[in-house]
């Protein structure tokens, strides 16, 4: 069921009411896109609508409620997202963090930042480029290598939902503008590497700094049940181009290598901190989407690379 509460909330010379669902984010972006609202309206958890949306909406479906009854319905579905995990709220603390890394070049910053932002992202965007930071912090008692640090800041800076292309189109980005940025060499050759392992998630034996970038990348798979369900609602409104049934194998293809894995995490941190429960979760999805069809082929969607 889709949700509205009253516009009381000022903004742009107008005020705004929030649009929520109490099942799935898929059901809320279905509404939203027949109502023809922007997906740049999306915040995470809801959208936001201008004031004179809210009869059209109404009349289209959505229940009205009041504010306070909103946020229970959210709380309630368990799709609700803390305001630190939004994407709106994260330009500044992440443009922090850019800074610390490379300062001097702000404008860079903001460039990427954009990037992570496009509204065609529902996983892949600012809430999981600063999860890949804040794991890596954890892995390294927040001492990240410098050519990790970038790495994470530039592995889906392309995103495109072309597993392969997309992290092939990363490292070559990163590879223009870290060099215009004065980079040096060795340090620009050295991201671009790290980027490209995303792609499969398959560090070499040895190759500390690849099995930072890859666990991190990976440590979604250790969410909570909650989290871990909105993490696979995104994912899947990412390929809303996808029929169900190419979705759901592709998908399975992705979570079965993830699981066959051994071990799964490349590092002694994330095998502690993550593993059991990253098995825990891979295993009652993969038990969710049951067997694959026999001989279907699937299509160049989610199940074409490993990206988790």
């Amino acid at each position: 069921m889709i949700y509205i509460d009253p516009p009381m909330w000022p903004a742009h010379n107008t005020l705004f009411s929030h649009l929520v669902s109490d099942t799935s984010v898929e059901e809320l972006h279905a509404f939203a896109q027949g109502a023809g609202i922007s997906p740049r309206a999306f915040d995470g958890d809801h959208y936001d609508v201008p004031q004179h949306l809210h009869r059209k909406l109404v009349r289209r479906g959505a229940v009205a409620v009041t504010g306070g009854e909103l946020v229970r319905i959210l709380i309630g579905s368990g799709l609700r997202i803390p305001a630190r995990e939004r994407p709106s709220a994260l330009a500044g603390p992440l443009l922090e963090r850019w800074n610390r890394l490379l300062p001097g070049r702000p404008e860079l910053g903001g460039q990427l930042l954009d990037r992570w932002n496009e509204p065609h992202r529902r996983y892949h965007d600012r809430r999981h480029l600063l999860q890949v930071l804040e794991a890596l912090d954890l892995l390294t008692g927040s001492s990240v290598p410098r050519p990790v640090a970038l790495a994470a800041w530039f592995h889906d800076a392309v995103y495109a939902c072309r597993p392969g292309e997309d992290e092939e189109a990363s490292a070559c980005l990163a590879e223009d503008l870290l060099a215009a940025a004065g980079e040096d060499p060795a340090a620009v050759a050295e991201c671009a590497r790290l980027v490209r392992l995303t792609a499969a998630h398959a560090p070499d034996p040895g190759d500390h700094l690849g099995a930072l970038l890859v666990d991190a990348d990976l440590s979604v798979l250790a969410r909570d049940p909650a989290r871990y369900r909105s993490y696979r609602q995104a994912v899947r409104a990412e390929y809303a181009h996808l029929s169900a049934e190419d979705f759901r194998a592709g998908r399975r293809r992705v979570v079965a290598h993830l699981a066959a894995a051994e071990p799964l995490f490349c590092t002694e941190a994330g095998r502690r901190h993550w593993e059991a429960r990253a098995r825990h979760n891979l295993g009652g999805e993969l038990s969710e989407l049951g067997s694959e069809l026999s001989g279907h082929p699937g299509p160049a969607g989610p199940g074409s690379g490993d990206r988790p």
